[in-house]
């Protein structure tokens, strides 16, 4: 036991630390577009034109129905060499992480958006609508604050998801935590300790990520409105 706590000490944790940074700003700005992208989406597919709406459509079941490596992959290896004329696109592996993290997460996330567009009384729209409020008006101020409080626990479990399967990075050479801990691992031929640590990261980011949820719902809640009575 003294040896595991001696080399998780020296050796596991200070190359840890340097790959929760870059998990952290990996998860950061996809977990922020893929809900950007989700509310867009979801309300688009709602409320949009139905041309708009088919394609929305085709988008959340090619990046649902496709293994998320499979989608890290083509933004980095394949992207590159898509016939473009004089135009080609290269993707350091951060970016092709961020972009393939949050468009994956952006398409689970239009569902819980759209469940919770449908689930707002049309009676609310007309109520809207006698007041004067336009229809973008309307779904902006009315309906979609609604909505959006219902698909938080939705929306906040796609961010745990996305917590977990960032992991996936390091398959494009992304020194994130599971990146460091790889190279740690092949290094030291101390897989169980290694990753029994990473382990531990994840489910401390995890953890953390669900308090901050919690609260935001807590703030977001209105009282009577959502809640049960006793």
């Amino acid at each position: 036991m003294d040896g595991f706590l001696d080399f998780a000490a020296n050796r596991i944790i200070p190359a840890l630390d340097a790959g929760l940074w870059t998990s952290i700003l990996l998860i950061v700005p996809a977990a922020l577009l893929g809900v950007a992208i989700g509310v867009a989406a979801g309300t688009a597919r709602v409320y949009g034109p139905r041309p708009l709406a088919r394609a929305i459509d085709g988008y959340v079941a090619l990046f649902r129905g496709t293994p998320l490596v499979v989608q890290l992959y083509f933004w980095y290896f394949a992207l590159p060499n898509l016939p473009l004329g004089d135009c080609r696109i290269v993707l350091s592996p951060m970016w092709a992480s961020i972009i393939g993290f949050g468009l994956c997460s952006g398409a689970y996330q239009s569902e819980y958006i759209r469940g919770g567009l449908l689930s707002i009384k049309r009676g609310q729209l007309r109520a809207a609508q006698a007041l004067g409020l336009t229809p973008v008006q309307t779904v902006a101020s009315v309906v979609l604050p609604q909505a959006f409080r219902r698909a938080l626990p939705g929306c906040g479990n796609e961010i745990i998801y996305l917590i977990k399967y960032s992991s996936l990075a390091s398959v494009i050479t992304v020194n994130d935590l599971t990146g460091m801990g790889r190279s740690l691992a092949k290094s030291t031929f101390r897989n169980t300790e290694v990753f029994i640590v990473v382990g531990l990261y994840y489910l401390a980011l995890v953890t953390a990520a669900t308090l901050v949820l919690r609260y935001a719902e807590r703030r977001l809640e209105i009282p009577g409105f959502e809640g049960k009575k006793e």
